[in-house]
């Protein structure tokens, strides 16, 4: 069955970076496009970024264009999320996303002094 697997989370202060990773599994991975998504307590889910399937195109919110970078790895099934210059507004869970509907179950990210 479709795994999504996230990791890479933490405390960081503002300014500091960390790097997101999404481990998949269950499905042909190079053949979709993937998605990370965030959500902050009270907030509504919000897209970060998209990575094309072969990993030629994305986009950011922009919010968070010219900080985060996403990437993928087909032949490892990864996809990476490099987040740079974090602010306290970036304090969220982030989800890993596939089409087809699935989610991973998150990974915390805290930015604070």
């Amino acid at each position: 069955q479709v795994r999504l697997v996230e990791s890479g989370g933490g405390l960081v202060q503002p300014g500091g970076s960390l790097r997101l990773s999404c481990a998949a599994s269950g499905f042909t991975f190079s053949n979709y496009a993937m998605r990370w998504y965030r959500q902050a307590p009270g907030k509504e889910r919000e897209l970060v970024a998209y990575i094309s399937s072969t990993g030629g195109s994305t986009t950011y919110a922009d919010s968070v264009k010219g900080r985060f970078t996403i990437s993928r790895d087909n032949a490892l099934n990864m996809v990476y999320l490099q987040t740079n210059n974090l602010k306290p507004e970036d304090t969220a869970v982030y989800l890993c996303h596939m089409p087809l509907g699935y989610w991973g179950q998150g990974t915390q990210v805290t930015v604070s002094s």
